[in-house]
């Protein structure tokens, strides 16, 4: 073996070591209580009825058998005395309850909620947004890279994602898991919700998504290319309930707003919609103003958590106690093997001294 790799199981040992912890160390006093007891308690005794015969000489000769004291202190040897004294030590220390104290794992509490509200009406496919290469495509293409790169930045947030057009759905609760939520992401489709655009509804369902919310911090960011349109609810009617309940909206207008033929989104209805929440209105012609948009979003709502350090504690008496048990084991099985052979013994030479 290398030297390094022998310091380095040096260290590692050290480091083993100085993490285990003993719930119950007062228990370890007790391990010099066999040799307490040894050198100080008194050598156990029995008594036992005896016969008093006149003729003992006699009856040693017919018995064949030497005399012996009365009064005998067995000894046991160096090797029995090691493996009691071993396997009460390994008692001991199992009794003591040693744990190993683990490296601390982060955990982090989310304090803000981010829920993600993207319109999906047919309007959405209108291609006049261009892509990092140049090449011409449509809205919500282009809005898909732009959520990537803000998800990215949000690690520490629970981020749920809802789409909306004629009817609202929630494609994704709020989670951490945002490898999952931009894989939800990828599968939403131009048309999936409808063919109107519905924004009042899309704010009521996400006052009921952040009903389950309990984080002080509670954010919509609500992104369309169009007008309310027929919604059960009118959008500010919706947005005073928001805001009542806590809840900030940022909306964003998508596209130009004077196109020939078609009616752009409201932006002074989403301006009043987001003041009435706290929130701010934007507007984004190309995706490098829908960029800064979600940049100058992420500013405002910094990233909120708290952080909690806990040392995970593995208990380790299980082995200490085995292994006393298996000594134990071991030791008295051999012991009952030695007997046996030893008894045969003895018989086969009785035997042939017969």
């Amino acid at each position: 073996m290398s030297p390094s790799r022998t310091g380095d199981g040096d260290a590692a040992m050290m480091t083993f070591v100085a993490n285990v912890d003993f719930v119950q160390a007062w228990v370890l006093c007790l391990l010099a209580l066999p040799l307490l007891v040894y050198f100080m308690a008194a050598p156990h005794r029995e008594r036992r009825a005896a016969l008093r015969i006149p003729f003992f000489e006699l009856a040693v000769q017919g018995s064949r058998c030497a005399p012996r004291s009365g009064a005998v202190v067995p000894r046991a040897g160096w090797l029995t005395l090691t493996v009691h004294g071993l396997a009460w030590g390994l008692l001991v220390l199992a009794a003591s309850r040693p744990e190993l104290v683990e490296p601390p794992v982060l955990k982090v509490t989310p304090s803000r909620d981010l829920l993600l509200a993207v319109d999906l009406s047919p309007s959405m496919q209108e291609q006049d947004f261009v892509d990092t290469r140049g090449v011409r495509v449509d809205r919500l293409t282009a809005l898909r890279s732009v959520l990537e790169a803000f998800i990215a930045r949000r690690s520490a947030d629970r981020i749920g994602l809802l789409v909306f057009a004629e009817h609202p759905y929630v494609l994704a609760p709020f989670t951490l898991d945002h490898g999952a939520l931009k894989s939800l992401m990828d599968e939403m489709q131009i048309g999936m919700a409808g063919g109107q655009t519905m924004i009042g509804d899309a704010i009521g369902l996400s006052i009921r998504v952040f009903d389950e919310s309990r984080v002080p911090h509670r954010t919509l960011i609500l992104l369309t290319d169009g007008n309310d349109n027929g919604s059960r609810v009118p959008a500010l009617k919706a947005a005073q309930i928001a805001a009542e309940r806590g809840i900030r909206i940022h909306a964003v207008a998508i596209g130009e707003s004077n196109q020939p033929g078609q009616r752009g989104a409201d932006f002074d209805g989403l301006k009043a919609m987001a003041g009435m929440t706290g929130g701010q209105a934007y507007q984004a012609e190309n995706r490098q103003a829908l960029e800064a948009i979600y940049q100058e979003i992420d500013g405002i709502e910094t990233v909120d958590y708290s952080a909690l350090s806990v040392r995970p504690r593995r208990p380790l008496h299980a082995w200490p106690l085995g292994m006393a048990l298996g000594l134990l084991l071991l030791w008295h099985l051999s012991a009952s093997t030695l007997a046996l052979i030893a008894a045969a013994e003895h018989h086969r030479r009785e035997a042939g001294l017969d």
